[in-house]
């Protein structure tokens, strides 16, 4: 015959207030909210290595050992001397927000005609502008209507004898 203090304390420790699904299902929806709190990072462009940036010097390296170096460029000029851009940003977006740049960085690398490195610039986020829109509507000219009244504005005045509209024309 079982005991009846060890049948009580077996129950006990079973259940000491929440189910183990109800538990689950706390502990999923508290990692989900502490997920969404996160925010999301990503890296755009030329993964820029400090080291090797630093490593470029002009009249010492050519376009070829640049490529080596660095790789191939995000762009380069169309016009004018040969000029290298490696372009690298990163931006932090959140779940329910706008993204912002966190980093960016342009090397530009300007080659003489030789195609020997003339000159190694680099620029960061002092150069970034951060551009804040006037709403979702663009500001017109002319007078500001509701939905309603260019829906309806027209009912009665077109053809209407003395109202305008076609009244108005000679031979009428």
């Amino acid at each position: 015959m079982m005991n009846p203090t060890k049948v009580v304390n077996a129950r006990r420790s079973a259940a000491p207030g929440l189910s183990l699904s109800a538990r689950l299902c706390f502990l999923l929806a508290a990692a989900s909210l502490i997920a969404g709190c996160t925010s999301i990072k990503d890296q755009r462009g030329y993964i820029s290595d400090a080291a090797l940036s630093r490593s470029i010097q002009p009249g010492i390296d050519n376009i070829r050992s640049v490529e080596n170096t660095l790789g191939r460029p995000t762009f380069t000029s169309q016009f004018g001397e040969p000029v290298w851009y490696y372009v690298s940003s990163a931006t932090e977006r959140e779940l329910l927000g706008g993204s912002d740049i966190v980093d960016n960085e342009v090397m530009r690398i300007y080659f003489d005609a030789a195609g020997n490195v003339a000159e190694v610039n680099t620029t960061g986020m002092e150069l970034v502008s951060n551009i804040d829109p006037n709403g979702k509507t663009t500001p017109t000219l002319g007078k500001d209507r509701s939905f309603l009244e260019d829906l309806f504005g027209n009912i009665g005045s077109v053809g209407a004898g003395g109202l305008g509209g076609a009244a108005g024309l000679p031979g009428n």
